[in-house]
């Protein structure tokens, strides 16, 4: 992979939009390879990074070629493809590896789920629709599978229960503050599942 000496394309975004993400360079297929465009390529790579949650150099490099596969559109990388899986990933705001390599299976799912769908809508033969029909619920659940996956890594696996109405009667005793509780341990414990169920 090479870099370009050319200036970043900036162009207008909506407010609250991170810096980073604005400042990132852009990343285009040139003659087969992949160009970061920066005016300094050290800069360029590691600003990319940052934004797509590559720890170093070969994390980055790694991301970016499987991007371009991924992109592909009758087994030619397709720029406008790329442009647009590397600027989901950006807005994703990936913050380790995991999160990164996540966030890119999830940009591929999308992009083909709506291949899928559109060569859905583009047929009439009904084996073919069905095939098609049955490989895009296929996909959208294996999206929605990684975008649980990412909330439940990013919030280190606590499953927030929020009680709102809480009614004490005469002699009972209610404690008021943030407790967690894990359903392994409420199923471990037989007398007290029969306690919170009651």
């Amino acid at each position: 992979m090479m870099t370009s000496p050319t200036h970043t394309e900036m162009m207008p975004v909506a407010a609250g939009t991170p810096a980073a993400i604005i400042a990132t360079p852009k990343v285009k297929l040139r003659r087969s390879r992949l160009v970061i465009e920066h005016p300094d390529t050290r800069a360029g790579e590691k600003l990319l990074a940052d934004a797509l949650g590559a720890v170093d150099r070969d994390a980055l490099h790694g991301l970016l070629s499987q991007l371009v596969k991924a992109s592909a559109v009758a087994r030619k990388p397709d720029q406008g493809n790329l442009s647009f899986m590397v600027s989901m990933l950006k807005s994703m705001t990936p913050k380790d590896s995991l999160e990164a390599m996540l966030a890119t299976q999830m940009v591929s799912i999308h992009i083909a789920s709506m291949r899928c769908a559109c060569r859905l809508a583009c047929t009439d033969d009904v084996p073919q629709q069905e095939s098609l029909t049955r490989t895009l619920t296929r996909l959208a659940r294996t999206y929605a599978a990684q975008m649980e996956a990412l909330n439940r890594h990013r919030s280190s696996g606590a499953c927030a229960i929020t009680v709102q109405n809480l009614s004490v009667q005469d002699g009972g005793k209610a404690v008021v503050g943030h407790f967690t509780q894990h359903a392994n341990v409420i199923a471990a414990q037989p007398g007290l599942a029969d306690a919170v169920t009651a």
